[in-house]
């Protein structure tokens, strides 16, 4: 008689699969294996930037006559945070909530600060910012570079004048069309709670009429953990939340317009 083979149920292969990944992950985990992968992230990213950046110099070049905005240079290089990302086996991002549909209608974006890699989550949402930078990053080879070109803001920390000049370039870009993002915490929380949003971003909006879009921004401490260069797994997510708009608001709604926002984000 022909022996027969019995199939395996189907509960065993998910199973199997299961425990599979719980393998992989384990093995990601592991000081070897990250300290490797992270050459590579490095690596890629450093790649990515020498390549993309003299494009993104075309680009602004080109579309220099009708683009005062920068917007479609910006918006490449923006394109090297997608890229580093498809290929650091460490990370996966994803983008979800709603997201605004018409990418030239000028938003004060503001969002919880996490971790450097913040920066690179938040710059796979599909429209182009200005992004409030302290004065450190403009420094940096090739990343410095195309921040310069395509028009970040830059904020050196404790200096009033910078500040002013720093606020007027946030306003000029939201008369362009083009949204404005800023981290109102000011800089990177150590651990879960908010910390206290200052009102700059705030200020702007009401000044402008531009409406606040909240991002939540989850999971990204463990992707790069302060004072270590390698990088971690991270399973991370860009939450948009609804706009707030500010249209009739004053000056003396700027507490108010902040509470509400560090709330909404917050609660997500």
């Amino acid at each position: 008689m022909r022996s027969v083979r019995r199939r395996r149920p189907a509960t065993c292969s998910v199973t199997d699969a299961v425990r599979k990944l719980r393998n992989v992950g384990r093995l990601l985990d592991t000081t070897i294996v990250r300290t490797i992968l992270s050459v590579w992230a490095w690596l890629v990213l450093g790649v990515l930037l020498i390549v993309m950046v003299p494009m993104v110099g075309i680009a602004r070049l080109v579309t220099a006559p009708f683009d005062p905005g920068r917007y479609h240079a910006g918006l490449l290089f923006r394109k090297v945070a997608v890229f580093h990302q498809m290929l650091n086996p460490l990370w996966r991002f994803r983008v979800t909530g709603n997201v605004p549909t018409d990418p030239r209608r000028p938003y004060v974006v503001v969002a919880n600060h996490e971790s450097f890699v913040d920066i690179l989550l938040i710059s796979h949402l599909p429209f182009e910012m200005k992004w409030l930078s302290k004065s450190e990053f403009f420094k940096f080879p090739f990343a410095g570079w195309a921040m310069r070109i395509v028009g970040d803001i830059r904020l050196e920390r404790g200096d009033l004048r910078s500040g002013v000049k720093a606020l007027a370039e946030c306003r000029k870009w939201l008369g362009r069309r083009v949204s404005v993002m800023i981290f109102p915490e000011g800089t990177r929380t150590p651990s879960g709670p908010l910390g206290e949003f200052h009102e700059g971003a705030f200020r702007i909006a009401i000044q402008t009429g531009a409406p606040i879009l909240p991002l939540a921004v989850v999971g990204t401490r463990e992707g790069l953990i302060k004072g270590d260069w390698r990088f971690g797994r991270s399973d991370a997510e860009v939450r948009v939340l609804e706009p707030i708009p500010t249209d009739g608001m004053t000056k003396r709604d700027v507490p108010a317009l902040r509470d509400r926002t560090s709330a909404a984000i917050e609660a997500a």
